[in-house]
This record gives structure tokens, C-alpha cells and sequence, in this order.
């Protein structure tokens, strides 16, 4: 099983309900294909480095999950058909960048006491 951290930004039209649904429906699907979730991240709504379809903000959304390769097709092809996703983008995490995400959760958790 391989590392791996997707973000995705939704569509800054939603309310905070569905997007939360379209979260739960990208969640559902990586734990119906057995992938185990390692961590999630709402960043919420942020401001896009340029406009897509003509939006200029969108909801932000960090998962990091561990799965097979042949699952992120899979997903990347359920983010192409959701329309309420602008973007996303998949990253395959090596040992350093599993490293750097174990302290990034640590500095969060101890933030957030």
C-alpha cells in the first residue's frame, strides 16, 4: 500500500452542508475501495491563485490516505465527474514527505490545545 495526499477544491457556490456531503461521498468512496484514511484537512474557503470557471474562491479540502496505485485512477475519475469540483491533484508521498506530514499533524495537534 502505497502513501498518498489528495486536495481537492469544490465549487465556492455550495453551502457549508454540501459540501460536507461531497466530502463524505469522496470519504465513503476510498473506504469502499479499502483505501484507510490517514488523515483530512478542511482548509476552507480560500481565495484561487487565478479564476476557473470563473470563480474566484473555492472550498479546500486535504485527505491523506493509504491505498494501491490502481484505486487513483479510480477516484481522479470520480473527481472529473462531480461537477462541483474546480480541482484536485493526487500526490504519491515518499519517505520524506510522509515525514513532513507526521510533523505537520503534530504542530496541528499541538495548536490546536
Amino acid at each position: 500500500m502505497n502513501h498518498y495526499e489528495t486536495v481537492f477544491i469544490l465549487t465556492p457556490v455550495l453551502s457549508d452542508v454540501q459540501v460536507e456531503e461531497a466530502v463524505k461521498k469522496f470519504e465513503n468512496f476510498l473506504k469502499e475501495k479499502d483505501a484507510e484514511i490517514v488523515h483530512q484537512e478542511n482548509w476552507g474557503l480560500r481565495k484561487l491563485a487565478y479564476p476557473i470557471q470563473l470563480k474566484r474562491n473555492g472550498f479546500y479540502h486535504l485527505v491523506e490516505f493509504k491505498a494501491d496505485g490502481n484505486l487513483i485512477a479510480d477516484l481522479e475519475l470520480q473527481f472529473k465527474r462531480d461537477e462541483r469540483v474546480l480541482r484536485f491533484l493526487t500526490v504519491k508521498l515518499d519517505k520524506h514527505g510522509i515525514e513532513w506530514a507526521e510533523e505537520r499533524r503534530a504542530k496541528l495537534k499541538a495548536n490546536s490545545k
